[in-house]
């Protein structure tokens, strides 16, 4: 199961650099591709809004 973004995501860009997986998408709110998240939890260890999450 894929990490998700809520609506708390705020754009900064920490976890975009910190996914080995590349399945981060910039936008007004980003968003994670479930076939390229491995799961691994490192964006949401980095946010800083606590943003991200298991569904």
């Amino acid at each position: 199961m894929a990490y998700v973004i809520s609506e708390d995501c705020i754009a900064c860009g920490t976890c975009i650099g910190e996914c080995p997986s590349e399945a981060i998408s910039e936008g007004d709110i980003y968003s994670i591709d479930p076939d390229l998240c491995t799961e691994c939890g490192t964006c949401a260890d980095v946010c800083p809004n606590e943003a991200i999450s298991l569904p």
